[in-house]
């Protein structure tokens, strides 16, 4: 899952970032609201965890701007303003979730994984698909009872595949969900991780819909 930081203390979005690439994120931070603004515009993100109180456009405008474009992406304002007032202001402009500073990482990122079940119209926090059982809390994977090793990229991909099973996701698409800006990729990445988990989960799980992408079909029981 990739998320857009924008944050303007140094100290806080650092800590920030790091604690959210070890709960498994791909994660891209900014530091003013005009970036924000413009990468909005041109990039594809999961979620956005917005800071009001930013130099050169306020997080408010940010916001705004992003649901006047009709970009539905789920918005957590995460912020030291507390008041009722801001409160208000924050949601009635488009966000989804509201947390104020200072704040507990865990709380932090079970409030992503709810805005992200309901982004994806998923009351269920567990991913099952036949009898592979994902556990986004816990980021564990288990295949007939079994707990499956998986590296942190391969579950992040495993995750954005069962989120969208019956549908086709692009290698782009896909690539942009498990890294985030900077972040020095080798071209067949991608590849490897997608060869991995079929090694653990079977060479027909995953299809590959040449010149498109990938996906995973829905279970017989959805069909």
């Amino acid at each position: 899952m990739r998320i857009l930081l924008i944050e303007d203390d140094e100290l806080l979005g650092d800590g920030l970032r790091t604690g959210l690439i070890q709960y498994g994120y791909a994660v891209d931070w900014l530091k003013d609201g005009i970036s924000a603004d413009q990468a909005l515009k041109t990039e594809n993100f999961d979620l956005v965890v917005l800071d009001l109180g930013l130099p050169k456009l306020a997080g408010i405008t940010v916001l705004q701007n992003l649901r006047t474009r009709g970009q539905t992406m789920p918005v957590l304002i995460l912020t030291a303003r507390e008041s009722i007032d801001d409160r208000v202001k924050g949601l009635d402009s488009g966000a989804d979730d509201y947390l104020t500073k200072p704040f507990d990482l865990d709380e932090l990122c079970a409030r992503l994984r709810a805005l992200q079940r309901r982004f994806s119209s998923r009351a269920d926090p567990l991913l099952t698909h036949e009898n592979i059982i994902l556990d986004p809390a816990a980021h564990t994977v288990t295949l007939n009872n079994e707990l499956i090793n998986v590296s942190r990229r391969e579950f992040a991909l495993l995750q954005k595949l069962l989120e969208n099973t019956g549908r086709v996701l692009s290698r782009e698409h896909l690539s942009q969900s498990l890294y985030g800006w900077g972040e020095d990729v080798d071209s067949n990445a991608l590849e490897v991780h997608i060869h991995n988990l079929r090694k653990k989960f079977g060479q027909h799980f995953i299809h590959t819909i040449r010149g498109i992408g990938y996906m995973i079909n829905k279970d017989k029981d959805e069909t």
